[in-house]
């Protein structure tokens, strides 16, 4: 190939990599918020999960597509960078949520400090040199809405606008703008590139929605619908619609990650069809050795009942009468344990032993015959020395239909691999220990790559005292096209 060959393959090959032109996967580490669910009080924990509930249960009104929740309902947070020239940005990670969204330039009520000591930033259109808005007619627009906007005219912004149950809002447009990754070549490897996301720019935000001592400068969804990061990255035809997250239930830190796992190996359940959230169908709960005798029909299956995973939510929250006969299954080996209240809501006992030792595991057994086991050590919460509370929690949610809602939190999915492979409407789990490694397959190479946590703060912010999430993108090697 002649010089002036090589010149424009060379072209070809760098507008390539401003291109989202993924050949792998996106892995990040997750940082909680509180820095383990152990790392703020019960109330606290509490508190959350009646915001998150609130929010997330309620009817979601998109102009232009996708649902979603609020920053301040999720657990997990990452670092994004974003424009030319770059700019970080911390956003929660929230599997209950669509869309990626952050904070903008003169935006009406948006949160300026945060008790989490990272500095907030709202992102400046005006001062990104490759970020543009997102027309109406665009097909992002048409996707995200699932048909064109018949009001569309041309040159018009495609906005969206999200309401939730407690009246919070949030109202906006969307953008389109380079993002920063660490491409990954190797085990453990990374090099940098950038990609074009379609994002939301928060212009207004009302109601509670950001008045988080917790805030931060938006969410990143990862639910099922077209305009989450997921499945702009999956429709490029280079990674599969597939995520997983390793949430570390000692450290607060963890993995998520963007394609398919091929270590370790797990089973899996199916997803309830049409569910606005990730929802599987319980069949029965063992406590000990003993299963409990429920109604058949506690659980249901339908699109708006069913057992909700949420990574978003602290505890875990149970049909009153799964949660009467799991207690008295539960506390059967303590005949004289005496418990008491503690903050008005949570029932709390000494105990001296080893707690795992001293009570049940609790087994979830879910459709296909696939188990999920929660140890003593997960849902009892060590709030004093020797004093102990239960995270198995009911106060009557229910769904649209009236029937008791069961959720289970991240006591249930912490130390666990969770997989949510959307292309075949499945989920699995297994027990993990998640400040280890995890492989990646490449779906361009074949490769699998070892992917850990890793804990930027040192390198990329010295005064951030708390873990941020690192971006991996998993791509082939780009070198090939200009052999």
């Amino acid at each position: 190939m002649d010089f002036g060959g090589r010149i424009l393959v060379l072209l070809l090959l760098i507008e390539v990599i401003m291109c989202v032109v993924v050949n792998g996967n996106v892995v990040f580490e997750v940082q909680h918020k509180y820095g383990g669910r152990r790392g703020k009080g019960l109330k606290e924990l509490r508190a959350h999960d009646s915001r998150r509930h609130g929010r997330m249960l309620a009817n979601v009104d998109f102009e232009l597509g996708g649902d979603g929740s609020p920053t301040n309902a999720a657990l997990y947070y990452t670092k994004i960078t974003i424009g030319t020239p770059p700019v970080d940005y911390h956003v929660q990670v929230d599997t209950g949520s669509d869309i990626l969204w952050v904070n903008c330039n003169k935006c009406e009520k948006c949160p300026t400090k945060s008790d989490l000591n990272i500095a907030l930033k709202q992102y400046d259109l005006s001062a990104s040199s490759t970020g543009k808005t997102v027309t109406c007619d665009e097909d992002f627009c048409d996707a995200a809405f699932n048909r064109p906007n018949p009001d569309c005219k041309v040159g018009m912004n495609c906005e969206y606008s999200v309401t939730y149950g407690d009246g919070s809002k949030t109202e906006g447009y969307f953008v389109r703008d380079y993002f920063k990754f660490d491409q990954v070549t190797g085990n453990l490897q990374t090099s940098a590139m950038n990609g074009s996301i379609v994002f939301g720019c928060s212009a207004k935000q009302s109601g509670e929605l950001g008045s988080s001592s917790e805030a931060v400068d938006g969410i990143i969804g990862f639910g099922q619908a077209n305009t989450s990061i997921l499945s702009q990255l999956a429709s490029s035809g280079k990674v599969k619609k597939v995520f997983s997250h390793c949430l570390d239930g000692a450290k607060g830190g963890g993995i998520f990650a963007i394609g398919e796992v091929v270590q370790p190996k797990l089973n899996r359940t199916r997803l309830v069809k049409n569910s606005q959230h990730y929802n599987v169908v319980l069949k029965g709960v063992e406590v000990g050795d003993q299963f409990l005798n429920l109604p058949f029909d506690l659980f249901g299956t339908g699109s708006s009942r069913g057992t909700i995973i949420d990574s978003g939510t602290t505890l875990a929250y149970l049909p009153s009468d799964l949660y009467k006969q799991l207690f008295t299954k539960m506390m059967a080996k303590q005949p004289d344990l005496k418990t008491h209240i503690v903050e008005q809501q949570f029932k709390c006992f000494w105990y001296t032993g080893n707690i795992d030792d001293g009570f049940p595991v609790v087994h979830f057994h879910f459709d296909d015959s696939i188990p999920l086991s929660v140890y003593p050590h997960d849902y009892l919460f060590e709030v004093r020395d020797t004093e102990y509370c239960i995270g198995w929690q009911t106060n009557g949610m229910q769904t649209k239909d009236g029937n008791e809602m069961t959720l289970l939190g991240d006591i249930v999915l912490s130390d666990k691999l969770v997989v949510y492979d959307l292309e075949n409407q499945t989920i699995g789990w297994t027990q993990y220990n998640c400040s280890s490694n995890i492989k990646v397959k490449d779906e361009g190479t074949g490769n699998a790559y070892a992917v850990g946590a890793h804990d930027l703060s040192a390198s990329s912010s010295r005064s951030l005292k708390v873990n941020v999430l690192s971006f991996l993108l998993l791509i082939a090697a780009l070198l090939n096209l200009i052999e």
